[in-house]
């Protein structure tokens, strides 16, 4: 398909508001990049701190009273009861992560294919993969090694 002056459609000049859109669109999947990213960071915290509470009350006598938040209330509980409850939850925050990172993915893919598709460059970004190829070009030169025995 063609234009009046017979250049092909995808290289057909956009108008500035057609390409504030698509500029716009780019910034908002990589916003909800962002966000993904941010959560799983959240969660793999979150993970994190269960397992050391949970290795942490394995070595402790099950009639050991402990406390615990529930919907911001701090109740009292003994380890029997509280344990199983946060193995269930770190088992829960696993699968919550690993459903993430595949939507995170699935994202990093969708930003990569609009951004071929409208032929965006992103400032900076280029900057570093041109850099990157100079750096290998040239050796080992700024490359640090560390020998520990």
């Amino acid at each position: 398909m063609a234009d009046k002056k017979g250049a092909p459609a995808s290289q057909k000049a956009l108008t500035k508001a057609e390409g504030e859109e698509i500029v716009q669109k780019f910034q908002q999947l990589r916003n909800e990049q962002r966000s993904l990213m941010a959560k799983i960071t959240e969660l793999e915290q979150d993970l994190n701190e269960h397992k050391i509470v949970i290795e942490t009350l394995q070595d402790v006598s099950p009639d050991r009273k402990c406390f615990r938040m529930v919907g911001g209330v701090l109740v009292e509980r003994t380890v029997t009861e509280v344990l199983p409850a946060l193995v269930n939850n770190k088992e829960q925050l696993t699968k919550v992560i690993d459903s993430l990172n595949v939507k995170l993915v699935s994202k990093g893919k969708e930003v990569n294919e609009y951004r071929a598709k409208h032929n965006i460059k992103v400032r900076g970004q280029d900057d570093i993969k041109e850099s990157q190829q100079t750096d290998t070009t040239t050796g080992t030169q700024g490359v640090l090694v560390s020998n520990k025995s």
